[in-house]
């Protein structure tokens, strides 16, 4: 689920966008690129929502550029909310497992203009030994496997970007969540040497069969983000204010848990730290 970290990356490089297909005669030919990253964050938040809940996470991946605008990447995390899921108080106890997301991503990103560039791409989210699909709390709420697959489509505006993401499986282990579509509206900010932020809007839209039974009825929800992030010479710290409006959504208007994390509400509004190093 961390795609994050990728489209963080190519708002702050939106001034890219405009090199590949329209530059004139005088601009630098774009190079190639191979790049490493490897992190920490107190917290995993994806979409507005903990992965970890409200812990520390483990982060890393590697991405290539190619100068025609093709690029591919993996992106790593550990995480709980799978092993979380299940309920080991039940009779019989339940369990999961799946300490690791992983994430393969590729696509294209050009322009239409020095102003308008585009990204569209595909993006995997897998965890490895999953048995996401084993889990119930009940008649009717039953879970799949939570891998998951999503095509996406941005295009920015100087440093306006709109960006669609439509699941071609079910998402991230809800039954019946095929074709649902997450809404980002982010806007960044350069504030020169190496200081940026990113504000952030989104909306994660399920068409979930089983909600009434798994979420309490909530079927879509909003999150919203703040970021402001130090570069220093490829030692990255950053904070990150997120809530979302979960608790107000759904039939019982409660917090998001799980069996496993016992109180945490994992769509709570929280504050995360972070530190990467890009290589």
């Amino acid at each position: 689920m961390k795609y994050k970290k990728l489209v963080a990356s190519l708002m702050a490089s939106a001034s890219l966008f405009s090199l590949p297909i329209f530059a004139q005669t005088t601009t630098a030919e774009p190079e190639s690129s191979l790049t490493y990253n490897v992190g920490v964050v107190s917290d995993y938040r994806y979409r507005g929502i903990s992965q970890t809940a409200r812990m520390p996470a483990l982060q890393g991946g590697v991405d290539y550029v190619d100068k025609s605008g093709f690029y591919v990447g993996n992106w790593n995390s550990t995480i709980s909310w799978i092993k979380d899921t299940a309920n080991a108080q039940a009779t019989p106890p339940q369990s999961a497992r799946a300490p690791v997301e992983v994430d393969f991503y590729g696509g294209y990103k050009g322009s239409f203009s020095e102003l308008i560039g585009y990204d569209v791409g595909l993006f995997e989210s897998y965890y490895p030994t999953n048995n996401l699909h084993s889990v119930t709390n009940g008649p009717g709420a039953n879970f799949s496997d939570a891998s998951t697959t999503e095509i996406y489509g941005s295009v920015s505006v100087g440093s306006l970007s709109v960006k669609i993401s439509n699941s071609l499986t079910n998402l991230f282990g809800y039954v019946g969540t095929k074709n649902s579509t997450y809404f980002d509206l982010s806007y960044s900010f350069d504030f020169g040497d190496g200081l940026t932020s990113v504000a952030h809007y989104g909306n994660q839209t399920m068409k979930m069969s089983n909600a009434q039974y798994v979420t309490y009825g909530v079927t879509d929800y909003n999150d919203y983000s703040m970021s402001l992030n130090k570069d220093f010479d490829g030692l990255v710290i950053s904070a990150l204010v997120s809530t979302t409006d979960w608790a107000k959504r759904g039939y019982l208007h409660i917090n998001d848990m799980l069996a496993g994390s016992g109180t945490s509400n994992i769509a709570g509004s929280t504050f995360v730290l972070g530190v990467k190093k890009n290589f």
